[in-house]
């Protein structure tokens, strides 16, 4: 009731007053054109498989009729109810995010640039390109088709549609470009599927949309801060801007509670009141909006009280208000530091974080979330790959849902490890067959060495080999001896042993089996027979020392003979009996068969081979020149694991090391690379189909792949073993035609296995040769027969009788299955059901066959836990060994950890065992990824969130850990809301808070922009879409706007006539809009010379379009070798630079690009907003081994085109003409390169007017080179009028921090990393110097004297701060502390000014070593203050600094007034004494600035009233970006 009085008092004291709301708009748009939400749909469809996506196309064939009469979101409405056939309802909600995020849009906008480059015929609104002709009529295709096959087939890519026909390699490719839906698409589509359905053609399809929408999309997934300014040093332009007349709505700001009274609800109970109520809101925020400054002991527990706060909150509102208060803190601030924070909640957070920290290494303050114990870390992950993960854990989710697993058990299930043991299996080497030359722990020769495991723990030098008396170190060489391979590794064995390498060697030789052999006549077995001789006689080390010396009888390229054995043993042994060691009743042929029995059953590869502790070595490790390093490799590699697995205490003094060893996961009882293969392919079980018929077969056939196994696994009969608790770990499906012996002998031998493996079944499918009758399927129905009515024991026996040969020999002979029955089967029951089984439902076994396991009628399969091995050739035998070796390998993976947590549901035996096997398929399938954490907590009743998932439903387990005042909290906030409005999550904050904070924890406001749906305006139009609203800020404080976008990202501010660096809200009437676009979307890459293995510096890559190969380009760096060109989705080439680059280098392999591995172009697809991080791997060519890419003689070449370009000269036509030059064309002009960075209207101002004062003051031609990220767009626009009237060039520079280098947060550091971080990557080579001059800088002198000035070797010169103001000497910071010490007798100098020796710069590797010193320094906050001052002075030990004479740098704050006269540039330095505005210290120091500054105006005032120019004429870009742009407005 109070309320209700309170309200109208309140109300009667304000005055109406109403003014336009103020505030900050931020958007970003695509470069692209708006894509159909039908394409983006079709490609979310697609990434769940080709047939799906297919199957969806022709449902929708001709949706875009309905286009013209429904409103937008009726028709919105009906893709995603044509979707919903195809989809879950999750996947559902997934679908309407990505499409509310344009996820899919640059799959659309890739084909389409690819259509773009065919080129389109004229006015057309879908055509075929068959073999790189074009037609936009159906009636063409034929004609084109006839001679299609004299014509060079068209690149694919690996993302093409194409559609499912019959595979065949010999029939041309049909492209069809057009949009689905559309009925020009579906005249085409008709014809070409039925083709190629028949396999005379085959069919792809890309998305053209013949004439897109004009409108732009605005894009979300990206943050928008407004950082409060230090205003410390006032640096405001004072040039008035007019307003800009945009408003805002403000409905979603309404919820939120100002000073206790919560406006949402008010409005709802008294609607009369609105207006009053508006004003009431705003009148109390304005007196709250206090920004006056907290005294420290106020902020100390500003993160508990926050904690409190939210807490006290009903459930969905605590995490609005989360929101609210981390991305809205500045202002929020003062109104926490009256929360009373409750003593448990306290306790009971720190008890959490004790835990946190010991468990999973979280600390107070950290920020972290998981999603089903996916670690997903904010840094390195965006929306869009947090919807990637999504949609994958949709996968098992809705399989484990299916399966009928909920609640606890899902996420039991869920974290159970998979054991995804990679490609290294090793092969037990414990086996009598191995002859062991010598035994480290035994042997005399190693008594000396230490024995203890601990040993390995004892500190060495890098590279020394630990000599402990241990078998750590096990080497079996599997030889034929008369192989020419052997005598090397033979000599390489006795090297290692001379020497004394901790290495166990044994041999196994792999002679002739035969019984009766004489040694005269096979030089193999009588150089065994001999051996052993030798071993008996004296020992075997004696063997080893013998063996070598035979060899070294062995000419180069011959092999052993008999001879060669002959003489040996004459003139070594004399005494010897050679008929007895060698003839054909020798007494040495002890074992002989062993080897090659062995050899067989391990089911290696090809002799000659080597195992190092059992893991085999690939045929190219096997040279004897490489297999030394190799083996000393590994032996360094393992003894890394040995150390770690003694410090676990896993192996200790009693330990057996090759026991230890051989009882690893890895190892295995034979090598089958079928089994042991890393290309998995898995059943999915997780449909349950509406009818489970499979005796009607045209029913069965209507049915999907995945209903057709549900089906399959329902009617399935098995063979069983159980173990002693009635269940089944393993289950084998066996896939054969059993009138064929290869399918008898893999049914027999599964069966064999069974017998002796408890918890195995096995399952048989028949799938004949031919279409089934009654006559090719006789063994099937008897087996059946007998499953449908004998016991499980009598069957068994019954059908292993069955199997034999002479069963089979006595069936063909006219025997009837009825004599061949066994002793307790009930006969009548067996005849009667054979007599009248019907055909049809081995029909439906076939079809699965076919349409599931993708096999023809008669060939083989085996299936493990719905693992399908199949494919066997006619005469490959599946024995009874690799039996076992399988069912080992489905154990290990997780077939046995799903059986224990599936024994606790409780089940029956037979439901329980197909339940293992359909989840060990679910789990088994899905992409393998990181570790699963289980996070849990000890408390959580006063500092958890809890939200509860909804019943009976899929759910997402979320727990997020964050401080409700960070960073991390802004944008969790955010995401968590959205996660929880698409997709059903049981979600857990815990508030990580921090104590006794120091200062305020955030400085800034904080948008994330990101919708979980596509929003629609009430008249049913779509929204133009997300946008960054800051409404009601403060007005007092300076603000500068940032985007935070993800990674791969380069966006620039295309309109706004504000001051974006400078946003002043008591100066502005109105709203600030500001309109970014993404410029760019990187491709980044890494190089390195495969020789050498170092990065090759200087060489420099181009990115282009087949039409324009030359549209981008960059040059790599020695770190990492990492490289970025700017791209656009689309199908690109990438390609070394003509000139030095290609000279000299040649492109080897590269990985993580859409071309094959050895492909000499490099074509790379972007086609989504993902980061694209590809492999490069170059080597030089063999004439040009000796030369350097940065050499004296280096290229004069070229103008780095990855920029805007403009040539202001009048010789020059403007849209930048001749910068493509050619060599001979173009001779080294003199051009003085003036590089300069500024942000913010006002330091444009002074760069302009900097601009004009090198002009003035020089007759050389001057090219200036400006970093483009942080310009206005302003700026952009104006400067090429600038250009044009004083005739200079000028080039905008771009590059992207690299996501490994050190992040800056705040943009004045950033914009001071980009003026010394990268100067060896921005600029072309060509360019030889380059001057740096700070935008508050009046030059007065001709800037070419120091250009040419002698820098005596160093790569860069700068001006020592100026030591002649001795009033200043208290604010010399360098004159004391570390930098005195550290600078010794140097001087410390400024960065305002700097000459840069480019070509030095490179060759001495610089830019390299400054980056790597920044990265050390950087991660302490504390250091490099004046970043890009501090990092050339710190490192001046190592790049060298030419100090500049005194007068090329004069500035107030530090030197006198007498040198000014001498003065040849003057710089703006702050003044820590007097803080003195910028502006009024320009007019008073320098008074031809006034002068410069009225010129630059009139010139502004002129192009503003030549009509505004940035509708009539965009500025101009060199030709090939008009002409990419051209192409981009086509489409």
């Amino acid at each position: 009731m109070r309320a209700v009085i309170v309200l109208p008092l309140l109300l009667l004291n304000i005055h109406h007053v109403t003014s336009a709301p103020k505030g900050v708009t931020a958007s970003l748009e695509a470069k692209w054109s708006m894509t159909p939400f039908l394409l983006e749909t079709s490609e979310f469809i697609g990434e769940d498989g080709n047939e799906k996506f297919w199957q969806f196309v022709d449902t929708v064939k001709e949706l875009t009729v309905y286009k013209r009469g429904e409103s937008v979101r009726s028709y919105y409405n009906l893709i995603i109810k044509k979707a919903g056939q195809f989809l879950t309802d999750l996947q559902v909600n997934l679908l309407k995010f990505a499409l509310a995020l344009r996820t899919c849009s640059p799959a659309i906008h890739a084909s389409q640039q690819i259509a773009g480059d065919e080129p389109p015929p004229e006015a057309c609104p879908a055509f075929v390109s068959i073999h790189g002709q074009h037609t936009c009529s159906t009636k063409d295709v034929k004609k084109l088709l006839r001679a299609a096959a004299g014509r060079p087939k068209p690149y694919l890519y690996k993302n093409d549609h194409t559609y499912p026909g019959v595979n065949k390699t010999d029939v041309p490719v049909v492209i069809l470009y057009a949009e689905i839906g559309t009925k020009k698409f579906t005249s085409f589509h008709k014809i070409l599927s039925e083709k190629a359905q028949e396999g005379t053609l085959v069919y792809v399809l890309r998305h053209f949309v013949a004439d897109p929408k004009p409108q732009k999309m605005l894009l979300s997934g990206y943050g928008v801060e407004l950082a409060i300014k230090s205003t410390e040093y006032k640096a405001v332009d004072d040039t008035k801007v007019k307003d800009s007349k945009t408003v805002i709505n403000t409905e979603d700001e309404d919820n939120d509670e100002v000073q206790g009274f919560f406006f949402g609800t008010l409005k709802k109970s008294h609607p009369d009141l609105e207006e009053q109520l508006v004003e009431l809101r705003k009148h109390l925020l304005e007196s709250t909006n206090d920004m006056a400054p907290l005294k420290v002991w106020e902020m100390q527990d500003l993160s508990f009280q926050a904690a409190a706060r939210i807490m006290s909150m009903p459930k969905f509102d605590a995490l609005k208000l989360m929101r609210d208060l981390s991305q809205n803190f500045p202002s929020k601030a003062r109104s926490l530091t009256r929360v009373a924070v409750k003593q448990e909640m306290r306790k009971e957070i720190e008890e959490n974080q004790k835990h946190l920290s010991e468990t999973i290494g979280v600390h107070p303050g950290d920020g972290e979330l998981f999603i089903n114990g996916l670690h997903i870390d904010l840094d390195t992950h965006n929306p869009f790959s947090i919807l990637d993960i999504l949609r994958g854990e949709a996968r098992v989710l809705e399989g484990l849902h299916n399966l009928g697993i909920k609640g606890e058990h899902q996420g039991k299930l869920l974290r159970l490890p998979v054991n995804a043991v990679d490609d290294s299996y090793a092969l037990d080497i414990r086996h009598p067959a191995i002859m062991w030359i010598n035994d480290i722990e035994n042997d005399p020769v190693y008594r000396n060495w230490p024995a203890g495991v601990q040993e390995l723990l004892r500190a060495t030098f890098p590279g020394v080999i630990r000599q402990i008396r241990r078998n750590f170190f096990n080497l079996v060489l599997f030889l034929d001896p008369v192989q020419e391979e052997s005598v090397e590794l033979v000599k390489l064995a006795e090297l290692f042993y001379k020497h004394k390498i901790p290495l166990r060697i044994g041999f196994v030789f792999v002679v002739n089996t035969k019984d009766e052999i004489d040694g005269f006549s096979d030089a193999g077995v009588g150089f065994y027979r001999l051996l052993n001789y030798i071993a008996d006689e004296y020992d075997l080390s004696q063997a080893l020392m013998s063996m070598v010396s035979l060899y070294n009888k062995v000419d180069v390229g011959e092999t052993l003979s008999v001879d060669t054995l002959s003489a040996y043993l004459k003139r070594k042994f004399p005494k010897a009996n050679a008929e007895r060691i060698l003839g054909v009743e020798s007494e040495y042929d002890d074992k002989r068969k062993d080897g090659a029995l062995f050899y067989k059953k391990s089911g290696l590869s090809a002799l000659p081979l080597a195992l190092f502790n059992g893991v085999p070595l690939s045929p190219d490790e096997m040279d004897p020149e490489e297999l030394e390093t190799i083996i000393l490799q590994r032996i360094m590699d393992t003894t890394t694991a040995f150390q770690r697995a003694v410090f676990m205490g896993q192996l200790t003094e009693g330990s057996d090391v090759v026991d230890y060893l051989m009882e690893q996961a890895n190892v295995v009882p034979r090598m089958n690379p079928l089994i042991l293969g890393t290309d998995q392919k898995y059943l999915d079980f997780t449909a349950t189909p509406v009818v489970d018929d499979w005796e009607d077969t045209t029913m069965f056939s209507f049915l999907d792949t995945r209903d057709k196994t549900a089906v399959m696994a329902k009617r399935m009969k098995y063979f069983t073993n159980s173990d002693e608790d009635g269940m089944t770990t393993v289950t084998m499906w066996i896939a054969a035609d059993l009138e064929r012996a290869s399918g008898r002998k893999l049914l027999l031998n599964a069966l064999k296995h069974m017998k002796s493996s408890p918890g195995v079944r096995v399952g048989v499918i028949d799938n004949p040769s031919g279409k089934p009758i009654e006559d090719n399927t006789v063994l099937y129905r008897a087996i059946w027969a007998s499953f449908l009515t004998q016991k499980n024991k009598a069957t068994a026996e019954f059908v292993q009788k069955l199997l034999k040969e002479e069963s089979s020999q006595l069936l063909q002979q006219g025997t009837k299955i009825k004599d061949l029955l066994i002793q307790g089967m009930d006969v009548d029951a067996f005849e009667k059901k054979f007599n009248t089984l019907e055909v049809d439902f081995i029909r439906s076994q076939q079809l699965f066959c076919q349409d599931v396991l993708k096999l023809s009628p008669g060939e083989r399969a085996v299936i493990s836990n719905g693992r399908i091995l199949g494919l066997f050739e006619e005469q490959e035998e599946f024995t009874v060994e690799d039996f076992h070796l399988l069912e080992k390998i489905t154990l290990s993976g997780s077939a046995e950890k799903v059986k224990a947590r599936v024994k606790q549901m409780g089940m029956k035996p037979k439901h329980a065992s197909d339940l293992v096997m359909k989840v060990d398929a679910l789990l088994s399938a899905a992409p393998k990824g990181e570790v699963r954490r289980d996070v849990h907590f000890i408390k959580d009743s006063h500092s958890m969130l809890h939200l509860s998932p909804r019943e009976n439903e899929v759910f997402y387990d979320v727990v997020a850990i964050v401080d409700p005042l960070t960073r991390e909290a802004q944008k969790m906030s955010s995401l968590l809301i959205v996660l929880s409005q698409v997709v059903n999550v049981r979600l857990q904050v815990f508030m990580n808070c921090r104590a006794k904070l120091s200062e305020m924890p955030l400085k800034s406001f904080y948008r994330f922009v990101l919708e979980s749906d596509v929003t629609f305006l009430a008249n049913d139009t779509v929204s133009a879409g997300p946008v960054a609203r800051f409404m009601e800020l403060p007005e007092s404080p300076l603000l500068t706007l940032n985007m935070i976008t993800p990674e791969s990202w380069m966006v620039q501010a295309v309109r706004s006539p504000h001051d974006l660096d400078n946003i002043h809200l008591q100066e502005v009437s109105g709203v600030v809009t500001a309109e970014y676009e993404l410029e760019h979307l990187l491709l980044e890459g890494h190089c390195f010379d495969l020789s050498t293995g170092q990065p090759p510096r200087g060489l420099q890559f181009t990115l282009g379009m087949s039409r324009d190969l030359l549209m981008y380009d960059t040059i790599v760096m020695a770190n990492l070798g990492y490289f970025q060109l700017k791209a656009n989705p689309g199908a690109w080439i990438l390609r070394l630079r003509e000139g030095r680059s290609e000279d000299i280098y040649q492109v080897v392999t590269h990985d993580g690009t859409d071309s094959p591995a050895d492909a000499g172009d490099v074509r790379v697809v972007l086609n989504s907003f993902h980061s694209k991080i590809i492999k490069v791997r170059v080597q030089k060519k063999a004439e040009k081994i000796n030369e350097d890419l940065l050499s004296e003689t280096s290229e004069s070449k070229g103008i780095w085109d990855s920029i805007a370009s403009v040539w202001g000269t009048f010789e020059k036509s403007i849209t930048g003409g001749g910068s493509k030059k050619d060599d001979g064309e173009k001779r080294k002009e003199d051009v003085l390169n003036i590089f300069s960075v500024a942000s913010g209207h006002l330091y444009e101002r002074f760069l302009r007017i900097m601009m004009l004062s090198v002009l003035r003051h020089t007759k050389t031609p001057v090219k200036f080179w400006f970093l483009k990220n942080y310009l206005s767009p302003s700026f952009k626009e104006t400067i090429s009028y600038m250009a044009e009237s004083y005739g200079f060039q000028y080039e905008l520079v771009q590059y992207k921090w690299p996501r490994w280098l050190h992040q800056q947060t705040e943009k004045q550091r950033i914009i001071w990393g980009y003026k010394i971080l990268f100067l060896d990557v921005l600029f072309p080579l060509a360019v030889d110097k380059i001057i740096f001059v700070d935008a508050d800088q009046i030059v007065r002198a001709d800037l070419k004297e120091l250009r040419d000035l002698d820098l005596e070797g160093a790569p860069y010169g700068y001006t020592p701060f100026c030591d002649s103001r001795r009033e200043m000497e208290g604010y010399r910071f360098w004159k004391t502390g570390y930098w005195a010490s550290h600078l010794g007798h140097r001087k410390y100098h400024i960065s305002a000014l700097y000459v840069v020796d480019l070509k030095k710069f490179r060759k001495i590797a610089a830019g390299d070593r400054l980056r790597g010193q920044y990265q050390a320094l950087s991660q302490d906050p504390n250091s490099l203050s004046n970043l890009d001052q501090d990092l050339p002075n710190n490192m001046i030990h190592q790049v060298a600094i030419k100090s500049l004479p005194q007068e090329w740098l004069w500035c107030e704050t530090w030197c006198d007034n007498v040198s000014k006269v001498k003065a040849k540039t003057i710089d703006l330095c702050n003044n820590p004494k007097t803080k003195e505005p910028k502006l009024m210290a320009a007019a008073r120091i320098v008074p031809e600035w006034v002068e410069y500054d009225k010129e630059i105006k009139q010139l502004l005032r002129q192009v503003q009233e030549q009509g505004d120019p940035a509708k009539e004429k965009q500025t101009p870009t060199p030709s090939q970006h008009k002409k990419v742009d051209n192409l981009r407005d086509e489409l």
